[in-house]
């Protein structure tokens, strides 16, 4: 069994593991692998170059095409299209390793241990990364224990809280984060998994993403978009998030942040597992926002209102709750947002502690 690694642990194993050791990332479709890994070694400079292998059909894709070479009469292989020819190290990403052909696992065979295919070398630092799909719903090639030898594996696991930071930032529609924090099972599973086989649709983060793009901006969904997002994610999980947005009354974070008084009287009804998910939520898009761009002081004391209105009610569990995702580290930017512009809600905050 590999070992399991969420995202933030992913970037310290592709810091913290030399070039010349291969990775394999272990997960189901869908996921981020290849967003996750293009998007790091673009950020530090470098080419990222996917070979999809299941969909390659001979060894010649990968190795390039034979040729005479007219001066010494011997057959040479032409460099295929996507090799590196300016000397610059390359990450390498070999998506659906283990769908790949027999004959083509061969050709990987060398380029894993020796950095090499036909007489062309990879330039010096490149990494070479593979990914395989893991369950019994996929068609799969048994790997070489040779091959697997010659990688790090580890069990890729993105955490739901990290996706649901990465969907504040990248502009999801709240809806379905206020969705799948409520049913975190819901973002990779399907509701029921006897039904998770053929073509029959089940719900991944790329397929919520294709959701957020149809549905955003649109502030009623019909019965067209109740089949169209059916879909995408399969008809379980469409029809559990069409019942839990006509139920639910949780108001995005801007809404409160910029204009609190508005929403207060519906807030100041909440549950305490609505105020929940609205602590969440007001954390992630500090987090994830540049508040510089909005009015920072209407968000500063609109923040402090909401709180001194949960605790002048009554709802002392809210509160505690907001500090204690305060206190737990996982949301910086959030913290010095608090600490720069409102230092009553860190007071409010303190003096709540510390009547505990």
């Amino acid at each position: 069994m590999a070992v399991k690694i969420n995202s933030k642990e992913l970037e310290q194993v592709l810091i913290m593991t030399p070039s010349e050791q291969n990775i394999m990332l272990v997960g189901k479709h869908g996921i981020g692998k290849s967003e996750i890994l293009t998007k790091y070694y673009h950020n530090q400079g470098m080419q990222v170059v996917t070979l999809f292998l299941g969909q390659m059909s001979d060894p010649g894709d990968l190795i390039g095409l034979p040729h005479k070479n007219e001066k010494t009469g011997k057959t040479e292989f032409l460099p295929p299209y996507w090799f590196p020819t300016d000397g610059q190290p390359v990450v390498l990403f070999l998506d659906e390793l283990n769908r790949a052909r027999a004959e083509i696992l061969q050709t990987i065979m060398d380029l894993t241990l020796n950095r090499k295919l036909a007489e062309h070398y990879l330039p010096e630092g490149s990494r070479i990364i593979s990914a395989v799909n893991d369950g019994e719903e996929y068609q799969l090639t048994d790997l070489d224990p040779a091959l697997v030898s010659r990688f790090n594996i580890y069990e890729f696991r993105p955490s739901v809280e990290e996706w649901l930071l990465w969907a504040s930032t990248y502009g999801i529609d709240y809806r379905i984060i206020a969705f799948i924090q409520e049913n975190p099972k819901m973002l990779d599973e399907s509701p029921d998994k006897r039904l998770d086989q053929g073509l029959e649709k089940s719900p991944d983060r790329r397929a919520w993403t294709k959701v957020s793009t149809i549905i955003l901006g649109e502030k009623s969904l019909n019965g067209i978009h109740r089949k169209i997002i059916s879909g995408i994610v399969g008809m379980q999980a469409a029809t559990a998030f069409f019942i839990s947005i006509s139920e639910n009354r949780v108001i995005e974070p801007k809404e409160l942040l910029l204009r609190y008084t508005k929403h207060k009287p519906i807030i100041m009804r909440y549950k305490l597992h609505e105020l929940a998910i609205l602590n969440e939520s007001i954390f992630r898009f500090l987090e994830a926002n540049d508040t510089s761009a909005l009015d920072v002081g209407k968000i500063a004391e609109n923040l402090y209102s909401y709180l001194k209105d949960q605790v002048q009610s009554g709802k002392r569990e809210c509160v505690a709750h907001f500090a204690s995702i305060y206190e737990s580290n996982n949301y910086p930017r959030s913290v010095l947002f608090v600490l720069q512009n409102s230092l009553k809600t860190y007071s409010l905050l303190q003096d709540f502690i510390h009547s505990l």
